[in-house]
């Protein structure tokens, strides 16, 4: 049993099996490409909450950073220091005893007049 082929036979042969390969790597190829763009998809969302926790977290911190400076700002006036209370009260006693011996004097020359 003999085959002839002749050459167009060849020809469409080949032509056919190359046909048949190229539609099967571009076949592959897409599925491939689908298979990527799906990957990116995901990584992209995963990108965006990584944003979206980032721009809370900022949020977050300039809250942060509010509320410090307007502790700061509140701070002298809801606070003092012990060496202010204690410098404060030894004032007033000061000026309690000079008022007391203000008296003590008073009382003595008045004893003395009455003498």
């Amino acid at each position: 049993m003999t085959v002839q082929l002749e050459l167009w036979h060849v020809i469409t042969l080949c032509l056919t099996l190359l046909g048949f390969f190229f539609g099967l790597v571009k076949a592959l190829l897409a599925q491939q490409l689908s298979h990527i763009d799906a990957a990116f998809a995901a990584q992209n969302s995963r990108l965006e909450k990584i944003e979206q926790a980032n721009r809370d977290e900022s949020n977050n911190w300039q809250r942060a950073e509010r509320e410090l400076l307007n502790l700061k700002a509140e701070l002298p006036l809801n606070y003092v220091r012990r060496e202010d209370y204690v410098q404060a009260v030894a004032t007033i006693m000061a000026k309690l005893d000079a008022m007391s011996m203000r008296f003590e004097n008073i009382l003595l020359k008045g004893q003395k007049n009455h003498e």
